[in-house]
């Protein structure tokens, strides 16, 4: 992310404060034992360990959903908003104090379902904040819906002879819409990767847009079973202008060199395969920034005050 200015907290002030993953633990995460969200989490406080990033400038925006409970375990601020909804919430922050690190959590039914309108516009704005969609093919809370990720044929609670429609695809519809600049795809149980995704993500200047596979321990434990347990279903997508993750050599054998700034490989990548693949699919900083292009100039309170006086005075009787 790019910073403007400063906040009232910090302008003109030195802080040599030092944050320790600690530091940013809210509450005890209540997820299920074996849980994805659990892997997220650490790697999201991590990240703001490595970067040192301000609770006080720092904000988690969520909707509903298990990923939505994010804001409650991370020490920031944060808000826990409507099914659907954090990415317009997000959006109106960013564009009123762009100088906050803003991160949205979004489970694949809050995204995908409900909130598939403000999606869309989100990637087209290209606000500079991180985008996390946590997709566990499922609605984990209200106890196991087919969502719209759900594979084909996979049972749920609501279609038992399982579902009746091929699943959407995150990753190529992202890749369609108008001012996309940066998408990517990682997985909880592979938390170097993930790691270094988030943080790729985090310094991308525009909208960084992840998918993070994830296993619900209760509901869809099935459908990644097979790619936890045999590293030769996962292709690594490495580049110097992309990810590379040595740590991961001697288990992922399958890679493929990819430049993310090819948006047609991208899109020929993110099609559907018998192989789950990782990494940056596509990277565009001159995609303009939305905060950059609508930015209002600065206004002092009496001056804000005296224009909202004259906006009334236009409707006095």
């Amino acid at each position: 992310m790019t910073h403007y200015g400063c906040s009232l907290l910090s302008c003109g002030v030195v802080d040599e404060r030092h944050f320790e993953m600690d530091d940013y633990q809210g509450a005890v995460a209540r997820w299920c034992p074996g849980c994805g969200d659990h892997s997220i989490l650490t790697a999201v406080q991590r990240l703001l360990e490595e970067e040192q990033l301000k609770p006080e400038t720092t904000v988690f925006v969520s909707g509903i959903g298990c990923s939505s409970r994010f804001p409650h375990y991370v020490k920031t601020y944060g808000f826990h908003g409507l099914h659907g909804r954090a990415l317009p919430v997000a959006l109106g922050i960013k564009l009123e104090r762009p100088e906050l690190d803003v991160f949205v959590t979004m489970g694949d039914g809050d995204c995908c379902s409900i909130g598939a309108g403000h999606w869309v516009h989100t990637v087209r704005y290209n606000p500079n904040m991180v985008a996390l969609l946590l997709d566990n093919n499922m609605y984990g809370l209200t106890k196991g819906q087919t969502s719209p990720t759900t594979p084909h044929k996979f049972p749920s609670n609501t279609q038992p002879l399982g579902s009746y429609l091929q699943p959407l695809n995150p990753l190529q519809i992202t890749l369609g819409m108008t001012n996309v600049s940066f998408v990517a795809q990682t997985a909880e149980w592979v938390p170097a990767h993930l790691y270094e995704t988030l943080k790729a993500a985090y310094h991308h200047k525009g909208l960084g847009f992840v998918r993070v596979l994830q296993r619900c321990p209760v509901y869809t434990a099935a459908i990644y079973e097979a790619a936890v347990r045999s590293p030769d279903l996962i292709e690594l997508l490495i580049h110097d202008d992309g990810l590379n993750v040595p740590d991961l050599d001697q288990i992922y054998k399958n890679k493929i060199i990819h430049n993310p700034r090819d948006i047609d490989a991208a899109r020929r990548l993110a099609e559907p395969s018998d192989r789950i693949r990782v990494g940056v699919f596509y990277r565009n900083e001159d995609v303009p920034v939305y905060e950059e292009i609508r930015r209002l100039p600065a206004r002092t309170a009496e001056e804000k005050v005296k224009l909202l006086n004259e906006e009334f005075d236009r409707y006095a009787v």
